[in-house]
C-alpha cells in the first residue's frame, strides 16, 4: 500500500502515484510500459492478473524493474508529516527519510520490553511505564538472583529452584566428562591400532631388507670366488705363454 496522499505537503504529481491504492508509491517498481506501482500492490495484482492494471498489456513480475533514477528523485524530495502526527508529533520530512524518522519517533506506539505485559506505550512514555509496570523485574530480597515478574513468582522456591539446577548442571556436566573420555579412549585405541599395523608394517619391511641384503653378501661372496678363479686362470695362461 502507498503511502496517503494527505500526509503530503503540497501538489504531488499524479506520475508519482500507485494506480492500484492511488496512494503515493511505497517501494515503488515499474512496468515496461512505464507504468509504476507499489511493490506490494503489484504483486498483489499479478496473482490474479497478467496485465498493467493501466493499459493492460500483458506483464510479468520478471519484467519489472525499479523505479527511472528521474522519478526516484522527484519521490524522495517529497515532504509530508509523520504518521504518529495525531498523538502529537510535528515533524515534516522528505519521504527518503520518513521511515527512518518513524523507527525512532518519540510518539511511536511500542510494546512494554517486561515479559509477560501486553502494554503499548509512546517511546517517550515507556521509561514511566517501565517504573510502574506490574511485570517489571524486582530482585528477591533474600538476594538470590531471581527476579519477581509476577505475583506468582513470589510463591517461588528460590533454594529448590538453584538445587535443581545445580544437580540438573552437575548431570549434564558428568554425562559431558564420560562423553569425552569415551571419545579420547576411542581416538587413542584408533592410534594404537595404527602404530600397532604401523610398527608391523615397518617390521615386515626391516626383514625383507635383511633378506635382500643377506642375498646380496652371497652375490659378493660368489663374484669374488668368480674373480679369484679368473686370475688363477689368467696366472696359468701367462705361465703357458712363457713356456710356449
Amino acid at each position: 500500500m502507498g503511502y496517503d496522499i494527505d500526509r503530503f505537503v503540497g501538489y504531488v504529481n499524479e506520475g508519482l502515484l500507485c494506480s492500484i491504492c492511488r496512494g503515493v508509491l511505497e517501494d515503488p517498481l515499474q512496468a515496461p510500459c512505464e507504468h509504476a506501482f507499489c511493490t506490494a500492490c503489484i504483486h498483489v495484482w499479478l496473482v490474479h492478473h497478467s496485465n498493467c492494471p493501466e493499459d493492460r498489456q500483458m506483464v510479468d513480475v520478471s519484467l519489472l524493474r525499479p523505479l527511472y533514477r528521474y522519478m526516484k528523485n522527484d519521490l524522495n524530495r517529497l515532504q509530508l508529516r509523520c504518521k504518529n502526527r495525531e498523538h502529537g508529533c510535528e515533524m515534516i520530512c522528505f519521504l527518503e527519510s520518513i521511515d527512518r524518522h518513524e523507527r525512532e519517533c518519540e510518539y511511536s506506539q511500542i510494546p512494554c520490553s517486561n515479559a509477560g505485559c501486553t502494554v503499548y506505550v509512546e517511546r517517550r512514555n515507556l521509561e514511566r511505564h517501565l517504573a510502574v509496570c506490574s511485570y517489571r523485574s524486582r530482585e528477591r530480597p533474600n538476594g538470590c538472583g531471581y527476579a519477581i515478574l509476577s505475583s506468582e513468582d513470589r510463591q517461588r522456591n528460590c533454594v529448590a529452584q538453584l538445587r535443581t539446577e545445580l544437580d540438573l548442571l552437575r548431570s549434564e556436566v558428568i554425562c559431558r566428562v564420560k562423553e569425552a573420555k569415551h571419545e579420547l579412549e576411542s581416538m587413542l585405541d584408533s592410534q594404537r591400532r595404527h602404530m600397532v599395523q604401523k610398527e608391523s608394517i615397518l617390521q615386515n619391511e626391516i626383514e625383507e631388507l635383511k633378506s635382500k641384503m643377506s642375498q646380496m653378501m652371497l652375490d659378493i661372496r660368489a663374484l669374488m670366488a668368480t674373480e679369484r678363479e679368473h686370475r688363477q686362470e689368467l696366472e696359468q695362461a701367462k705361465v703357458e705363454k712363457r713356456e710356449l
